[in-house]
């Protein structure tokens, strides 16, 4: 039977799985959940839900891609997830169509949840006249300052109103294991991923990144984020940065289970937007362990070069949560 049916935002009537997980048989019902499913697809054996909801955080539709593995689907056992944030300007379209993270992550029984890169639809004045600031360049922090501060919550939603609403989701919530859980991230979603697994140890197993604003209150891009978004500028900013936040000493978790990787042909690299070498500088510097970063000669900021190597970042979310 097909799981794909007619939706409406709060209501949800169709055909699915028990909730046993068993798939030859089904049953009809009618419950209200937040998540709209608006698409399913069956790849690499698994199933990929492109689903919306209504946020409290936001105060705006969110968009998000999942995708479940088929051991998760065919199983009673529920499968460890592991986070993705994007980078600049994307969707959560970009990473699924273009990073090949599925492949691995159906074999290791791991599934994605593909956020999107901050709330849409709303008119603040400015939001879309620059690439790198407003719509779709969150920089995945809880603004403070007007105009953003009452729709650009994106740690809180990030951290906490998402998983919320998939975790408790009827339909999709048995799929997922809330116990385990890790985080990655692109570029200005690597410095997501860093910074997010800093500050809530507790809801992480592990962080890797490709390409990451590791230090972004000493490169342009992180400054014009953090001027415009908080009320307290770059030193405010110090509490939205990886680098500053370990030479805090906020980690306590032993070893950082970290994996960065950059390519020495990323333009972004040579300009000084990323700053993975302060990165590894501030763990030296704080006696730290469980940071590898590593460079690859030749490859840049694009989806060629986060697809060369998605299934290693894959593989180490699944060494921490319990699958290799």
């Amino acid at each position: 039977m097909s799981l794909i049916s007619t939706l409406t935002r709060r209501q949800l009537t169709r055909q699915i799985p028990q909730l046993t997980h068993t798939t030859t048989r089904s049953f009809t019902t009618t419950v209200k959940m937040a998540l709209e499913i608006k698409a399913e697809i069956t790849t690499f054996n698994g199933k990929l839900y492109k689903l919306t909801h209504p946020s409290t955080t936001t105060s705006t539709p969110m968009s998000l891609n999942l995708f479940i593995p088929p051991s998760a689907l065919s199983k009673t056992t529920p499968a460890p997830v592991l986070i993705y944030l994007s980078g600049l300007t994307c969707s959560p379209e970009n990473c699924t169509e273009k990073g090949f993270f599925q492949h691995r992550a159906s074999q290791l029984g791991l599934a994605l949840v593909y956020p999107d890169t901050s709330p849409r639809g709303l008119s603040i004045p400015g939001q879309s006249d620059s690439w790198d600031f407003g719509e779709a360049a969150s920089f995945y922090l809880d603004a403070t300052a007007d105009p953003w501060k009452e729709n650009y919550k994106m740690e809180t939603y990030i951290t906490t109103e998402l998983p919320s609403v998939l975790f408790s989701s009827p339909q999709l919530g048995p799929y997922l294991d809330k116990e385990r859980v890790s985080i990655t991230g692109h570029s200005m979603g690597g410095h997501g991923a860093l910074t997010l697994y800093l500050k809530h140890q507790d809801k992480y197993k592990s962080v890797s990144a490709f390409a990451p604003i590791a230090n972004p209150t000493k490169c342009p891009w992180g400054e014009k984020a953090f001027k415009g978004y908080l009320a307290g500028g770059l030193e405010e900013g110090k509490k939205h940065d990886a680098v500053e936040l370990l030479r805090s000493g906020i980690w306590k978790g032993g070893d950082l289970k970290a994996l960065v990787d950059v390519g020495t042909g990323d333009n972004f690299y040579k300009n000084g937007q990323l700053l993975p070498e302060n990165l590894e500088a501030v763990v030296k510097e704080m006696g730290l362990e469980g940071l590898k970063v590593r460079y690859h000669e030749g490859y840049d900021h694009s989806y060629y070069f986060m697809a060369s190597f998605s299934g290693e970042h894959v593989e180490h979310a699944a060494r921490h949560l319990g699958l290799l």
